[in-house]
């Protein structure tokens, strides 16, 4: 029982504040990434949603005008 508890106590890792007092980051909720999501112009939801609705929209565009050029239309 003696060898298990040492076994625990030298696998576990322990970590310092001194690291993270030398930083002067801001913490909290949305600092991590690297975009602004509050206080925007245009809501970050409108611009996430029309990227991707673009990127989705591009090979059905990218086909009407092919058949478009071919007459098929």
């Amino acid at each position: 029982m003696l060898t298990q508890q040492l076994v625990r106590l030298s696998t576990r890792r322990t970590f310092s504040s001194i690291a993270r007092s030398a930083a002067h980051f801001k913490e909290g909720v949305y600092s991590n990434i690297p975009f602004k999501v509050h206080d925007r112009k245009i809501p970050y939801g409108v611009v996430h949603f029309g990227f991707f609705a673009l990127g989705f929209a591009v090979p059905f565009i990218s086909c009407y005008v092919q058949l478009k050029k071919s007459g098929n239309i």
